[in-house]
């Protein structure tokens, strides 16, 4: 039987990255909605291309005219080079050719990269999606300046699919789990979440043990689980349950869990004795199973256990009248002074979970 452990954890994103303006100007269009799904490259925001578009036109005139000048300084320095062999000319002129050949060459090499710019910050007006995710609502309007400089952000996309679950545990627990995780098969030793109306999610997880530190002040570790999340059940910074599976027991008992008394001097039931009177008996909650607790020692198979019914006991050691217990919504029908609701110590392997 596993032994299961529930932790309150909350979700976070398994990435978060915020769209900014990679150039300033002017928006002119948002084209998404506002907490919608888009996917990596979909176009976000528009901004002015006006003046990066003119800077591009600028760029390739520039171009031309630099291929152009390398043109007449490449026809130059080989025409001058028969006649630099045949001592024509000076040799000085056929080196300024040369030369001359040379820079146009660089000339052309300097326009070709600032056209490459002019074309980026183009691009960049065009703002895009970096990942898929869920895109929260936009930080600008329409008709807002942005500014590269000043690293203006303009939406926030979240990946929610898988989302990242954190619970926090002591060095003891996490070794524990790991060695779990180490022993079990992966289906036995998936995380499962369970939401906030006791529905559990149908997607399981799995713990992940890279990358932990220990927090020097509490002595915790920050334990994470990566769950699927297709549907987008679950948002980031949500509270969920994590059911954990912290290792194998055997012999165990499971019992409501409205039957176990819990205090500082540990955990205790009233079992049926004999001739029908309560006897206290110490137990050891070794974890939970569904909505039972989960008995390691101090009781053993078929003793019956009061669930409910205390308040209507005459006096401690007075003999009671038990009867099966339905559940916490059935009325008992014994008498009031003598009835005590009692469930059987269900072996934990022969248990529904």
């Amino acid at each position: 039987m596993s032994l299961v452990r529930r932790v309150i954890s909350n979700t976070v994103p398994s990435s978060t990255v915020p769209t900014g303006a990679c150039v300033n100007g002017i928006v002119l269009k948002r084209l998404f909605r506002e907490g919608s799904d888009v996917k990596a490259g979909q176009l976000l925001f528009q901004i002015d291309p006006a003046p990066y578009q003119a800077a591009v036109d600028s760029a390739r005139a520039t171009l031309a005219k630099a291929r152009a000048n390398l043109s007449q300084a490449s026809a130059l320095a080989t025409r001058f080079k028969p006649l630099a062999d045949a001592r024509a000319i000076s040799a000085q002129e056929y080196v300024n050719a040369q030369a001359a050949q040379a820079q146009a060459e660089a000339d052309v090499a300097a326009a070709q990269a600032a056209l490459r710019t002019a074309q980026l910050n183009l691009g960049y007006a065009s703002v895009s999606a970096p990942i898929s995710g869920r895109i929260g609502r936009a930080l600008v309007t329409e008709g807002a300046l942005v500014s590269a400089t000043e690293a203006t952000q303009m939406a926030l996309i979240q990946q929610i699919d898988p989302v990242y679950v954190n619970a926090t545990q002591s060095v003891a627990e996490v070794a524990r789990l790991r060695k779990a995780a180490d022993a079990a098969p992966a289906e036995a030793s998936a995380v499962r979440i369970v939401l906030d109306d006791g529905s559990e999610l149908a997607q399981r997880g799995r713990l992940l043990f890279s990358d932990l530190s220990v927090d020097p002040t509490t002595g915790q570790v920050t334990l994470r689980a990566e769950v699927p999340n297709p549907r987008g059940l679950l948002l980031p910074g949500m509270y969920v349950r994590a059911r954990l599976v912290q290792g194998q027991v055997a012999d165990a008992m499971r019992v409501p869990q409205q039957a176990v008394t819990r205090g500082p001097q540990g955990d205790t039931v009233l079992v049926i004795g004999a001739d029908n009177t309560p006897v206290q008996r110490r137990v050891k909650i070794g974890g939970v199973v569904g909505s039972d607790w989960l008995v390691q020692d101090g009781l053993n198979a078929g003793e019956q256990v009061i669930v409910e019914g205390f308040q209507k006991m005459m006096r401690p050691g007075a003999a009671v009248k038990p009867v099966p217990w339905a559940g916490a919504t059935a009325a008992s029908p014994a008498s009031p002074a003598s009835a005590a609701g009692v469930a059987p110590a269900a072996p934990a392997s022969a248990a529904s979970r």
